[in-house]
């Protein structure tokens, strides 16, 4: 079962840097918008921290001994390059001892703008009874989420907890993934969620194409 919280849907500090990814008056700035994709990241990774398995150890320090919570097993953080790597590197802010996947996916067009997921490499950590956190800024119609998954978790490898990370996705590709994905226990963290998808498979407001406005246009 896929569980989905929208971050956004409550006051929080998380909504000003979407505001900004959206303002086209502000994404122009690379740089700035790259750095509130990380700011971002490390928000939604602090929010899924509260939920990860804990353990009680002894800390020396200068003056004596103090009993600490601290996390029990790091994560393994997927991301899809390449819009992917700034809120990434949010959450490796955080779990800054983690392992980590990265999987090359983009859409292929045809003449008549129509358009498949290709997926041309992947370099991941053992995942087998791991926590996943596969992140990636844009979830659409759902379906490179899922067909990257798919491939992370090749001959029967299974998570032992999965989350799934998106600053903005469409109502359409929220239920896509809840629907494909209903047999991991799964939750879905979004920072906002938008009613419409475009032919051509764009979320409307949305902000346009992450990965462009990140790192330039393609050729």
């Amino acid at each position: 079962m896929v569980k989905v919280i929208e971050l956004g849907a409550k006051n929080t500090i998380l909504n000003n840097y979407i505001a900004e990814l959206r303002n086209v008056e502000v994404q122009g700035d690379r740089m700035r918008f790259r750095k509130n994709l990380e700011r971002i990241g490390e928000l939604i990774a602090y929010e899924i921290s509260k939920t990860l398995d804990y353990e009680t150890v002894s800390v020396t320090t200068p003056l004596g001994e103090k009993e600490m919570n601290i996390v029990v097993d790091q994560p393994v953080l997927a991301t899809i390059m390449r819009a992917g790597l700034p809120l990434h590197q949010g959450f490796l802010n955080v779990f800054d001892k983690a392992d980590n996947a990265f999987i090359a996916a983009y859409r292929k067009y045809d003449k008549n703008e129509d358009f498949e997921i290709r997926i041309e490499y992947y370099s991941a950590a053992n995942i087998d009874g791991r926590v996943l956190m596969l992140v990636d800024p844009m979830l659409a119609t759902g379906s490179s989420l899922v067909q990257c998954l798919d491939g992370l978790l090749h001959d029967e490898m299974k998570p032992k907890k999965l989350h799934l990370v998106a600053v903005i996705a469409s109502a359409e590709g929220v239920d896509y993934v809840k629907k494909k994905l209903s047999k991991y226990d799964a939750t879905l963290w979004v920072g906002n969620i938008d009613d419409e998808l475009t032919a051509k498979a764009y979320i409307v407001p949305g902000l346009g194409d992450a990965g462009d406005l990140a790192y330039g246009e393609k050729e």
